[in-house]
């Protein structure tokens, strides 16, 4: 009977350790965009409107990119509306032509309207050449305007990467997990 206690113990331990291992990569996930968040409010001080009045926004907190002639970026994210926290997300990357190198950064999208975010949340958005990210810095949020009801800035954390490329992101949104 002992025997069988350490099995089934074991078992449910083992069935429940992916649960545990999820919670705690969402945790990581959400305080590294809190942290995100606090550097690009420290690094313009005017992203704290965009912040407070955008109807929603998602923060990728750590973005790999990566390319020998093809790219790629891939990162996960949290989704806030009206500032509350309702859900997760990934974003992928492939970029085309003259690119070498790795980097590291973060990305912040801020949603307009409710049909910008329900179009992210309905995993319609797609960025092109049409929509490009701004670089975090002193005043950039100063005269920046929304495109197709969406603003992107991004803010390089590290790496060395030498590009002349076009390419695109796509997102999957995940709702509340």
């Amino acid at each position: 009977m002992k025997k069988y206690l350490i099995s089934l113990a074991i078992i449910l331990a083992g069935s429940l350790l992916p649960v545990m291992l999820k919670a705690q990569d969402k945790k990581r996930i959400m305080d590294d965009s809190k942290e995100a968040k606090a550097d690009f409010i420290k690094t313009d001080k005017l992203m704290q409107n965009l912040f407070d009045h955008s109807y929603g926004y998602a923060i990728f907190p750590n973005v790999g990119k990566g390319a020998v002639g093809v790219g790629g970026a891939a990162g996960n994210g949290v989704v806030y509306e009206k500032g509350k926290f309702i859900g997760l997300a990934k974003m992928l990357q492939v970029t085309a032509g003259f690119q070498f190198g790795g980097q590291a950064y973060r990305e912040v999208v801020f949603f307009e309207n409710e049909a910008a975010l329900d179009n992210f949340k309905n995993n319609k958005l797609k960025f092109s050449g049409q929509v490009s990210a701004i670089a975090a810095k002193e005043g950039a949020a100063a005269n920046v305007k929304y495109q197709e009801g969406v603003l992107v800035f991004s803010q390089g954390k590290g790496g060395l990467m030498l590009e002349a490329a076009i390419g695109g992101q796509k997102f999957t949104y995940e709702g509340g997990k």
